[in-house]
């Protein structure tokens, strides 16, 4: 069952339905392993999805076990109802070679200098142009529609950079607007910033509830909210899996429940079964505090456990379930 231990996800009924997730978070928190789950929930709902991600790591192939994304939109898992999900490593030297080809009928000639080196050099001097394209490129996704006139894709879940990157990432976009008077690159940014404003898009914060990652969560709230995109959820995990019941628990508990379940006990065992009670405990102690410290943000919160046996294909199907929600 999902954990909503503070706040229920509210939803208007006359708010339009998410269809740009933005995923965030510390690194090292699973922020990749969230995404590619959330975009298998809304897969297993019966939605197309684009996973996307944008700084190179290949980090959803690994998750999710997969061959290397490209900038091509490829499918890569199969939802239960007849969704599905696509993948899609963005680039900044191919999202700028597409613009040019746009707007400027320029991509055998950006092709060409390509190999000269040119487009590299250009999107390296000019980082904000840079994050302009790459995001650019995911809300070029959003907008595509078939020739009936429906959306391409339902949803688009973005693995983003981590929280102390992300707000320079996604605030480029005005940036851009703002220093460029005219033209398609301003046309481009205004575009952009008005689709990080929409209502159907949702910034999510994952995080674990550990001192640094729940600091570093409620401290990049005010920067973020700063940016006018909507918050989603503040989702918790790795989180303990089995609380402890209430009470010191004490060996001969240990030694009890052992003996009911028919197992055999030792001395050597009960002492090591019982410090591990305790160091659990804490943990859990721990995870407590770090929740009431993150219910000050007032965002709706959802959890995930932590799950042995390490991050697998399998592992993100069963984290999918657990958000089913957010479909």
């Amino acid at each position: 069952m999902l954990v909503r231990v503070m706040i229920e996800q509210s939803t208007s009924p006359s708010a339009p339905p998410i269809r740009w997730h933005i995923v965030t978070g510390k690194g090292g928190v699973g922020k990749t392993t969230v995404a590619s789950a959330l975009a298998l929930a809304l897969a297993d709902a019966g939605k197309k999805v684009l996973l996307a991600e944008i700084e190179g790591r290949q980090a959803l192939a690994r998750v999710l076990d997969t061959a290397p994304l490209g900038y091509g939109e490829e499918k890569i898992l199969i939802g239960k109802t007849g969704g599905a999900v696509h993948g899609i490593a963005v680039d900044a030297e191919t999202a700028l070679i597409d613009y040019l080809e746009i707007f400027y009928s320029m991509g055998k000639a950006a092709r060409g200098l390509r190999r000269l080196g040119a487009i590299d050099f250009a999107t390296t001097i000019a980082p904000g142009v840079r994050d302009v394209l790459l995001i650019g490129k995911i809300t070029e996704a959003l907008r595509r529609r078939d020739n009936a006139g429906e959306y391409i894709y339902d949803a688009v879940v973005l693995d983003a950079p981590p929280t102390g990157r992300v707000a320079r990432v996604l605030g480029a976009a005005h940036e851009v607007a703002q220093l460029v008077k005219i033209g398609p690159l301003k046309r481009h940014g205004e575009l952009v910033t008005s689709m990080l404003a929409d209502p159907s898009t949702a910034l999510h914060l994952v995080t674990l509830l550990e001192d640094m990652p729940v600091r570093e969560t409620i401290e990049s709230v005010p920067e973020l909210r700063s940016l006018g995109i909507a918050f989603g959820s503040v989702i918790g995990n790795r989180t303990s899996p089995v609380p402890l019941p209430a009470g010191r628990i004490t060996q001969v508990d240990i030694a009890r429940a052992l003996d009911a379940a028919g197992l055999p006990t030792s001395r050597t065992m009960l002492a090591s079964l019982a410090e591990q009670t305790r160091g659990h405990r804490q943990r859990q102690d721990n995870e407590t505090e770090h929740r009431a410290s993150l219910e000050t943000l007032g965002l709706p919160y959802v959890e995930l456990p932590q799950l042995f046996g390490g991050i697998n294909r399998a592992a993100v199907r069963e984290l999918g379930t657990r958000l089913g929600d957010f479909a």
